[in-house]
Order: structure tokens, then C-alpha cells, then sequence
């Protein structure tokens, strides 16, 4: 389709005014993170690294980095375990309501995260504390799980979808066993995908906010719940951006590296 320069000139304006809104507000807190000013006066009168040291040397940062980290880890491998077994079902067999299976399981992600967080907390108090299970990090882990696992189930049922089943059906008839042809023939093909759908996994669950509000219960602090407690205490407000900008960098990082592995499959096959 051939445009006129002035529809392509307009086009171009608009996705940088676009991109413009989503990334300056981001280059403004990376900015503010090494301000000399503790008003953040603007422009800058200075740059200082000082409040990344405060920040490192924070013991609520480590502690909720940590908390983060933990959290990220155990909802990440609960995805990978259920996202591809449940991939696998409805890519390799046909059963009734497999159609409403597969978008029971795509659902969470859809679903405003205050109705998930509600409905988590008011799961995990009607069926846990009966035995004495209470909100804390095992709930957050759960609860990002049921998201996390959406970005695996959509990663592994694509590329089943590409693989076809011819390699493995060859492998068969050269004498395989199921399990050898998995781990020596499907497992190789579907790894970047499983990977690829785990860092997607740990960047959501990492900077996930609202639902972790709703599951943690007390003396559960995530980066991102501890960032909105300190947001508004004037003596913290210059940390806050230094772990702003590190949530930045840190979320950055794995979706950059999923696309990188998504990116370069799409063109091997």
C-alpha cells in the first residue's frame, strides 16, 4: 500500500507522540533516581548516586527485593508445570469442552486484577484458614500463578501448533518410548518456548501490584507494595524512585530477552 508523505509524516507523528507517552514518564524517574535535588527540582541541579546507595543499604528494599524474587520464582515454575501439561491437552487431544478449557485458562488475564485479588482473598479465607493457612508469601505465590500461567500455556500451544506431530510420530516408529521421545525430540523443540513464557512469567508476577494487595496479608512486602507504602513520606521519596527505576530495568530484561528467543524462532521456522 503506497501513502502519501503527508499520511506517512502523520503517521510517524503519531507513534512517537504515542511512544512519547508511554516512555518519557519512565526516562523522567530514571532521571529523577540520580537527582541531586531531594525536591527533584527540574532541571537537575546536579546528578549524585547517592540514593542508590541509600537504596542498596535500605534493609526494607532487600527485603522486599527478596520477597519479590521468591514470589516471581514459585508462581513462574507453578506456570511452567501447569501451562504446559495444559497446553499439551489441548494441542495433542480432543475431549469435551476443550474449547472451555482452554479459555478457563486464559481468563485470569483478562479479568480486572481487583476481581481476582478480591476473589483470591475470599478463596484463601474460606478454604485455608480453616487449617491454619493464613495470607502470607505462599498466597502470593498462588495468586500471581494464576495468571503467570496464561504467558506458558500461550508460548507452548504455539509452537505445538508449529511443530506439528510428524517429528515425534518418526521418533515412534524408530522405537521411542513416550518419555524418550519427549525428552530427546519434543522437549528440545518446545525449551526456548518454556523459556521465552517463564520470563514473561517472572516479569509479570514481579511488578504485579493489585493482586498481591489482596493475597500477602501482614509482614508480606513485595518491591512494588513497598514502593506505594513510601510513595507519599517525603524522606523516602528519592529511594522510591532509585527502585522505580530499578523495577524498570529489572522488568525490562526478561521481556527483552523473551522477544529475543520469540523473535528469532518466528524466523526458523
Amino acid at each position: 500500500m503506497n501513502l502519501s508523505r503527508t499520511a506517512r509524516t502523520t503517521l510517524w507523528a503519531m507513534l512517537a507522540a504515542g511512544l512519547g507517552v508511554i516512555y518519557v514518564p519512565l526516562l523522567i524517574v530514571l532521571l529523577n533516581s540520580f537527582n541531586a535535588d531531594r525536591t527533584f527540582g527540574w532541571p537537575p541541579s546536579g546528578f549524585t548516586s547517592r540514593w542508590w546507595e541509600a537504596a542498596w543499604n535500605s534493609s526494607g528494599v532487600r527485603d522486599a527485593l527478596w520477597t519479590s524474587i521468591q514470589a516471581g520464582l514459585g508462581a513462574t515454575a507453578i506456570a511452567l508445570v501447569l501451562g504446559t501439561m495444559v497446553a499439551f491437552a489441548i494441542q495433542r487431544y480432543s475431549f469435551f469442552g476443550r474449547n472451555a478449557v482452554s479459555l478457563l485458562i486464559v481468563l485470569p488475564i483478562a479479568l480486572p486484577g481487583i476481581v481476582t485479588g478480591i476473589a483470591l482473598n475470599n478463596a484463601f479465607r474460606t478454604v485455608l484458614e480453616p487449617f491454619g493457612v493464613g495470607l502470607g508469601l505462599f498466597t502470593v505465590i498462588v495468586g500471581h500463578a494464576t495468571f503467570c500461567v496464561v504467558t506458558v500455556y500461550n508460548n507452548v500451544l504455539a509452537r505445538l501448533g508449529r511443530m506439528g506431530t510428524s517429528v515425534e510420530e518418526a521418533s515412534a516408529d524408530l522405537g521411542a518410548d513416550t518419555f524418550t521421545t519427549f525428552r530427546l525430540v519434543t522437549f528440545p523443540l518446545v525449551r526456548s518456548a518454556l523459556l521465552a513464557g517463564g520470563l514473561l512469567a517472572f516479569a509479570l508476577s514481579f511488578d504485579e501490584i493489585i493482586v498481591t494487595t489482596f493475597t500477602a496479608g501482614a509482614g508480606v512486602r513485595t518491591l512494588p507494595l513497598w514502593i506505594f507504602e513510601n510513595l507519599f513520606r517525603p524522606n523516602q521519596a528519592p529511594v522510591v524512585n532509585v527502585v522505580a527505576a530499578a523495577l524498570i530495568i529489572l522488568s525490562v530484561i526478561p521481556i527483552y530477552l523473551a522477544q529475543r528467543l520469540s523473535g528469532g524462532e518466528a524466523g526458523t521456522h
